[in-house]
């Protein structure tokens, strides 16, 4: 392989010549495109798409998980892969493989890494994948022979597998020396995807740093910095069964994955990776944004104020920042984006306390993180400018929440008692409201010498897992503080306090950039509500109702939750009251809080709205109001709303039909919601009087109570052009009487997946369904378990002959039964994939049976011809199943009616199965059930039937004594 560049690695640090990590990269990428034939793809999005149980891609195989699952449609570009190269962005941070709090800490955790990755899909296996793993190695990228050491997986008694010996044998006919190809067990050479799925051995490749001669074999595996592996080899030829057995693969396949960071550490002659071009940029800028000293590289004790560790966390959090912006994943609040937002105020907590960094450092380093990985990846290229819009306005909100984090815990502190727990109260609200992660917490507790009070914490916690789950108790507690009862009304009302003006809440607008800017709200504390009763004051650390005089805050009303947030003391900006629910009660808004101080009527106080809750109800508000329009659309004019339910999570909503919605319904439903959400329609909202709204025609309204004036929310069209008098603008658009808070335009939802239909009671059906990435996850998830349907599908109907290929068929269809029911997917392609695997299901209990049945008469005759005209048959015989052996002597009885029967048929397990028929003619003196347990005490097992057919089973060991006491039974009854 011709390359451009000349360069041989050698021991000596700080040599000139070494590669550039793009050149490593582009030779790693040509060496497997041109000389052996590999397609070379792109990255795939660190987003996984129709994966479910993955928060980030995090290895180079996950976008070819449907090819080892055997779920890729045979059509599809993916099925049509043999031989592929790719570099993959992979994020490690959140889930099963996190790397979060190790990065920093030491010189080669990452949160996001690439993967160089060759892969066979049952094109060559363990020879040509050796060959050419060894040819890069030594050949290509220089690295000496000797420094290289190969392991091989080196068997598993109690799986019943053998060492890899094809594999060990392989790299001894490379030339590596016996004494560098090493085996281990299990834990270190055996690949597996899940805890079911394709699994099989690795071989892994390690380096030495040190080399100059020695035999480092001992040091393998075994931790030390000085012997790293560079590269695994996995060879999928077994699949895991949900039993925990393993099958072989009818393909086998080749993953192999190499960390870039690693390989360039090596070529480049460093022990660190931020010793490499792929960091020390990134490492510069940070020194020259934070004027501070440089850095050195050191770890531990050694770094004093753990600058060197800031270096390292800012460097490697700011590159996952792009590559995750970049894909489409947003600091949230859930999943990926809440890990994804704890990364990035991880990083800015490191580049505002430990590096006195100026705002903005981190996003100022998305340039230099687009001049290491732009060529690679050219979408970075692209979207430089959205990440560091979206970093710097994640940064400015956190810094304001770190500043006022900071000052809660100097002043509770300050007034805590010696040697005792931090307040677990205000931890959970640093938590909660300012969305600080518990780890930051426990760093800035740690560094005080001081421990949170974690119990209380998970008390808390939990309280509000069930008050989240609209727990009965917590429901109580809620009422308690919340639902004013008629004494505390009437004592309002005759003291003149005023209801709540909460028009404050409808005060939001779109920033110039297309985000919602909602305006701030200041309010005086009226009266306090504890415990049904009326409270000017309330002591520090009690629940209680606060009505005030306005509020911005949205309470529970029109099937819309409520908002969450907190409000604030003016004048002190470090006390938190998190405001845990929101009601409104005969024309006051309670809001549930808290009271981490005394809190008095009379308080002036400041409010603040979780936004990004907020948001997600207007967002799935407005989509309510489609699906309310498109159903009638769809399914007519008589279709009328029955209820329905707005969280940030999802929407419900409950409406008459005449049956079952169809499949062809539901996505009419849908396709009529998405028309409306591409044209991005403005939504009109105005108060008018309740006669007036009343009369417009189309005007669609459920039966509650309304205001007066009304609020009208109309999709598309203004409240002007449906008010004119015999307008039918309403008739064509959604028009509805609404107190909730809605989008102003309906392309903010970008889609809406109904995942949900059903009837509740005859005539009322209950849709649920998700809006923006959840409603493109579903989609994403419902395609793939498309494509594992149509894999069974096209297998079934090749008709296999053999019983437990069948069988695991019908296995395989009962567990996609099972996953496709509960796994949140659009409704249509739920309803249309339980249809098809109904009827697998189906062809494979038909299948199995016809060819039992057909197995077991071939058996029978044989055993009928060996024992021609005997009145007892005693024998063994091989069977698949205890269905199969117990048909066999259902068969014989049939063909030989004055004959009893008693079959053993052993298994690979070492369990025999027993199956018996007795002769009518022989009772009651001989009976079945007796007769199979006499024989399954033998082998130590266990039976049981009637007096005509019985079957049990019992230890291989004692086959041959069971036999001779069937015998013996069977002639002592006879």
């Amino acid at each position: 392989l011709a390359v451009p560049w000349r360069w041989r690695c050698t021991p000596r640090r700080g040599e000139s010549g070494c590669p550039p990590a793009g050149q490593v990269r582009a030779a790693f990428l040509r060496f497997f495109q041109e000389r052996h034939g590999h397609r070379r793809l792109p990255s795939a999005p660190v987003r996984p798409r129709g994966d479910p149980r993955l928060l980030f891609v995090n290895a180079g195989m996950n976008q070819f998980k449907p090819i080892f699952l055997g779920t890729a449609h045979p059509r599809s570009e993916l099925a049509q892969h043999r031989r592929v190269v790719n570099s993959q962005k992979c994020v490690r941070a959140g889930g099963k493989h996190n790397d979060l709090e190790d990065v920093g800490r030491d010189t080669y955790h990452h949160t996001f890494f690439e993967m160089l990755g060759n892969w066979s899909f049952g094109d060559y296996f363990k020879e040509e994948a050796c060959s050419m793993a060894w040819e890069l190695l030594t050949e290509v990228y220089k690295i000496p022979k000797d420094r290289l050491y190969v392991t091989y997986f080196g068997g598993d008694s109690s799986l019943g597998l053998s060492a890899d010996e094809e594999c060990r044998d392989v790299w001894l006919r490379l030339g590596v020396p016996v004494s560098h190809v090493l085996p281990f067990p299990l834990k270190d050479n055996f690949w597996e995807m899940g805890d079911t799925g394709p699994c099989g051995p690795c071989t892994e490749i390690h380096y030495d740093y040190v080399g100059g001669g020695r035999n480092a074999a001992a040091l393998v595996n075994q931790g030390s910095p000085d012997v790293v592996e560079i590269w695994n080899l996995v060879f999928m030829q077994y699949s895991r069964e949900v039993e925990g057995n393993l099958l072989p693969l009818p393909q086998h396949h080749v993953d192999t994955g190499m960390g870039l960071e690693r390989l360039v550490t090596i070529l480049q002659n460093k022990r660190s990776n931020y010793d490499t071009d792929l960091f020390t940029p990134i490492l510069d800028a940070i020194h020259k944004g934070c004027g501070g000293p440089r850095y050195q590289g050191l770890v531990g004790d050694a770094d004093v104020g753990r600058v060197n560790m800031a270096y390292r966390v800012v460097a490697d959090h700011v590159r996952t920042l792009c590559v995750c912006i970049t894909d489409g994943i947003y600091p949230g609040l859930s999943g990926a984006e809440l890990v994804l937002r704890r990364i990035l105020r991880r990083a800015v907590r490191f580049c505002s306390e430990v590096l006195h960094a100026p705002p903005g450092l981190l996003a100022s380093l998305v340039p230099t993180v687009v001049e290491v990985l732009g060529d690679a990846y050219p979408e970075l290229t692209k979207n430089a400018d959205q990440i560091m819009g979206i970093i710097n306005e994640n940064e400015v909100a956190f810094l304001s929440s770190l500043e006022r984090g900071r000052r809660i815990i100097e002043r509770t502190v300050q007034q805590m008692e010696p040697s005792t727990n931090f307040p677990a109260e205000v931890a959970w609200s640093l938590y909660g409201n300012l969305g600080f992660p518990l780890d930051l917490i426990g760093l800035m507790l740690e560094e005080k010498g001081i421990s949170l009070d974690s119990a209380a914490f998970n008390e808390l916690a939990l309280e509000d897992a069930k008050r989240k789950a609209g727990g009965p108790q917590a429901g109580q507690l809620d009422n308690r503080n919340t639902c004013l009862d008629v004494h505390s009304l009437a004592q309002l009302q005759n003291s003149n306090v005023p209801t709540t003006d909460d028009s404050p809440k409808y005060a939001y607008k779109l920033g110039q950039h297309g985000q919602y800017e909602f305006s701030p709200c200041q309010a005086t504390v009226l009266m306090l509500y504890r415990d049904q009763s009326l409270q000017k004051e309330v002591g520090a650390g009690q629940r209680c109702g606060v009505i005030l005089d306005r509020t911005n805050f949205y309470a529970e009303q029109g099937g819309q939750a409520c908002d969450q947030g907190y409000m604030i003391r003016l004048g002190q900006q470090d006390i938190l009251f998190p405001v845990e629910s929101v009601r409104l009660c005969g024309g006051y808004v309670i809001h549930e809080v808290t009271a981490v101080e005394t809190l008095r009527a009379g308080d002036q106080v400041q409010l603040f709205v979780d936004e990004a809750q907020r948001l997600a109800c207007m967002t799935n508000h407005t989509a309510t109001h489609l699906l309310n329009f498109a159903l009638r659309h769809v399914l007519g004019d008589n279709t009328e709303q029955r209820g329905s339910h707005v969280t940030a999570e999802r929407l419900r909503f409950d409406f008459d039909t005449k049956g079952p919605v169809t499949v062809e319904q539901l996505q009419q439903v849908e396709q009529v919601v998405q028309d409306v959400i591409k044209r991005n329609e403005a939504v009109h909202i105005a108060e008018v009087p309740l006669t007036l709204a009343r009369k417009v025609q189309g005007l669609r309204a459920v039966d509650e109570g309304y205001p007066d004036p009304v609020r009208i929310v109309s999709l598309g069209v203004p409240v002007e052009t449906v008010l004119t008098r015999d307008s039918e603008a309403a008739m064509q658009t959604s028009v509805e009487l609404c107190c909730g808070t809605h989008l102003l335009q309906t392309g903010a939802m970008e889609d809406l997946a109904i995942i949900s239909e059903r009837q509740l009671v005859k005539g009322i059906s209950r849709v649920i369904a998700v809006t923006g990435g959840q409603a493109k996850q579903a989609r994403e998830v419902g395609q793939c378990l498309a494509m594992e349907v149509d894999s069974v599908s096209l297998r079934m109907k090749q008709r296999t002959t053999s019983i437990p290929e069948m069988q695991n068929l019908s296995k395989e269809v009962g567990q996609l039964t099972k996953v496709v029911a509960n796994t949140a997917m659009p409704q249509w392609q739920r309803k249309e994939l339980q249809t098809i695997l109904k009827a697998l299901q189906r062809t494979a209990n038909t299948a199995i049976k016809k060819l039992e049945v057909q197995q077991a008469e071939e058996k029978a005759q044989s055993l009928l011809a060996k024992h021609c005209n005997q009145p007892i048959i005693i024998d063994t015989v091989a069977a698949d199943s205890l269905s199969i052996l117990m048909k066999v002597v259902n068969q014989l009885c049939d063909k030989s009616p004055g004959t009893s029967v008693l079959l053993l048929s052993p298994q690979v397990s070492g369990e025999v199965l027993c199956a018996c028929q007795v002769s009518k003619k022989c009772l009651p003196a001989f009976s079945a059930a007796d007769w199979a347990v006499a024989v399954c005490t033998q082998m130590e097992g266990k039976a049981g039937g009637s007096p005509v057919v019985a079957k049990g089973s019992g230890n291989a060991k004692g086959m041959q004594g069971a036999l001779t006491t069937a015998l013996q039974f069977a002639q002592s009854k006879l």
